[in-house]
């Protein structure tokens, strides 16, 4: 058998639904039919995408999607709290935006109530095993996908029989998450392999009590990563673990033993039974940085990606469904004026039009979940005046005592964080006074000092004698915020794939042709002034 529809989207998740019932409000003469493809239709678990930022409740307003936040039991989110070593700063959001909390399947099924219930698109329970080829025009015309079918005479399921089955459109979207089976067949030589560096570890807390009712709590650790905990229902609290890879062998016996301890006393009698009543689950926090599509060497056309199959960051931030989010609301305005799907040009201009439209947003969520882990997740054991990533640990310290300046010093980063502030600028002048103010603090602050093994830890204020060694510490300082911020915000302003060497070195060579035109008619000036 076979269906034709207008667009076909893989994967039913929190950027498929959006997308779906986005394309059912555009202003057509016909209204465009939509297949939404889903493995499973039943309710997910997963122990991530449970928070929306403010920024992301206000594009599903947009959206006018507003109501899935609805009859989940969702918890308003007003900001954070930073805690360490027994202190902590509250950083609450600004001008009294919100964000929600809640259990992701409950979210998800009110997405795809959403989407099934939007004009002209079928919500389909179907396994996609294939892209199919217009082999001669190298096109996407639709895809493979096996169905299971049966129900006994009252309507109860049965053991159900695979069918397969092929569905065409003039579009393919593929949005099936951040395990995508098809990222790589649809980018090509454009690629980009997904970095993982830790795993988030979750469990359900019940009954557990924050620092700040309604605040997202991230507690630092010494020798571990950062742990979030935030609520996801009347009782329920989400407790994530970031542990980085290679995972120990006894996960439940690494976070009783190393990272329980560190957490609010108030907090551990719940976190303790949580880990001895539940199976404990783990993600994988992968960044993917994206990667301009359907450009001039696509491999495919007819088809792109769309929501973590294409762009991931941490999840620390909890951004990931705020980018998703604001995609589908930019693809949504860019998509009402292609009047035929089938050409492919004009979606090669809508998608390049979004790559850059897209990033005030998408760089700062992106640039800022992975600065903000490597400052977090900063190991600072003092051993004989030296420490571990000891310059990544200044600025750890100076963070949170930047936090604790409040007034914009607050402001400015969790306007960032929740989406209300989209600008790559203002996050690099707060990371960079960050640094500074970190320097600050390395020579106005008292610090914990362990000059020998069997001596306790004092706390010593510098004096001019160490003025000299704090000066060319500064600089490793600087140069490691340099070292954090520099690669990220160049994964945002490269429209290509590292592995793509073809692709990098056109790019190179087109960037220094005018920069070369630029410094022969600079030199000529200065030859003819006699400088």
């Amino acid at each position: 058998m076979s269906s034709q529809y207008d667009v076909l989207i893989v994967g039913a998740g929190i950027a498929g639904c959006t997308f779906a019932h986005a394309l059912s409000t555009l202003k057509r003469q016909k209204p465009l039919r939509v297949a939404l493809l889903e493995r499973s239709l039943e309710e997910p678990d997963r122990i991530v995408g449970e928070l929306l930022q403010p920024g992301g409740v206000m594009a599903l307003k947009k959206l006018g999607l507003e109501h899935t936040l609805e009859d989940i039991d969702a918890i308003p989110v007003r900001g954070y709290c930073v805690a360490e070593a027994g202190k902590s700063v509250q950083i609450p959001y600004t001008d009294k935006h919100e964000g929600r909390s809640f259990h992701h399947g409950k979210f998800i099924m009110n997405l795809r109530k959403a989407a099934l219930s939007a004009k002209g698109v079928d919500v389909i329970e179907a396994t996609v095993t294939d892209l199919l080829l217009d082999e001669v025009a190298n096109k996407v015309i639709g895809v493979s996908a096996t169905r299971k079918i049966g129900k006994d005479d009252a309507g109860s399921e049965v053991e159900k029989e695979e069918k397969k089955e092929s569905f065409y459109a003039d579009l393919v979207v593929v949005a099936d998450g951040c395990f995508s089976n098809f990222r790589t067949k649809v980018m090509g030589q454009r690629v980009c392999k997904p970095v993982t560096k830790s795993h988030f570890v979750g469990v359900v807390l019940e009954d557990a009590r924050l620092p700040y009712k309604y605040h997202g709590t991230v507690c630092l650790t010494k020798s571990a990563g950062p742990v979030l905990l935030y609520q996801i229902g009347t009782r329920d609290t989400r407790m994530l673990v970031d542990v980085q890879t290679p995972l120990p062998s006894d996960l439940k016996g690494h976070i009783l033993s190393n990272i329980v301890p560190q957490l609010p006393s108030s907090l551990r009698p719940s976190i303790t039974e949580a880990l001895n009543k539940d199976r404990l689950r783990r993600m994988p926090n992968s960044f993917l940085p994206p990667v301009q599509q359907a450009g001039e060497h696509s491999a495919l056309q007819g088809v792109f990606l769309l929501g973590d199959a294409w762009n991931m960051r941490h999840p620390l931030t909890g951004g990931g469904m705020t980018v998703a989010f604001n995609d589908v609301v930019i693809l949504q305005d860019l998509l009402n004026t292609v009047e035929d799907l089938t050409d492919w040009s004009d979606i090669q201009s809508i998608l390049h039009t979004w790559h850059w439209k897209r990033k005030p947003l998408s760089s700062t969520v992106n640039i800022l979940s992975v600065a903000l882990y490597d400052l977090f997740g900063a190991d600072g054991e003092c051993i004989y005046f030296l420490t571990i990533d000891e310059e990544l640990e200044v600025l750890r310290t100076g963070c949170f005592k930047y936090f604790e300046l409040g007034g914009e010093c607050i402001d400015g980063p969790v306007s960032l964080l929740s989406g209300v502030i989209q600008s790559p600028a203002v996050l690099f002048y707060h990371f960079f006074s960050v640094a500074f103010y970190s320097i600050w603090v390395m020579f106005t602050h008292s610090r914990l000092v362990q000059r020998h093994p069997n001596e306790k830890p004092r706390l010593i204020t510098p004096s001019l004698v160490d003025y000299p060694a704090l000066f060319f510490k500064s600089i490793r300082v600087i140069w490691t915020a340099i070292v954090v911020f520099a690669p990220l915000l160049w994964s945002e302003l490269r429209w290509w794939s590292p592995d793509d060497s073809r692709v990098m070195r056109n790019a190179l060579v087109g960037l220094a042709i005018p920069a070369g035109v630029i410094l022969g008619l600079a030199t000529t000036d200065f030859i003819k002034m006699g400088i």
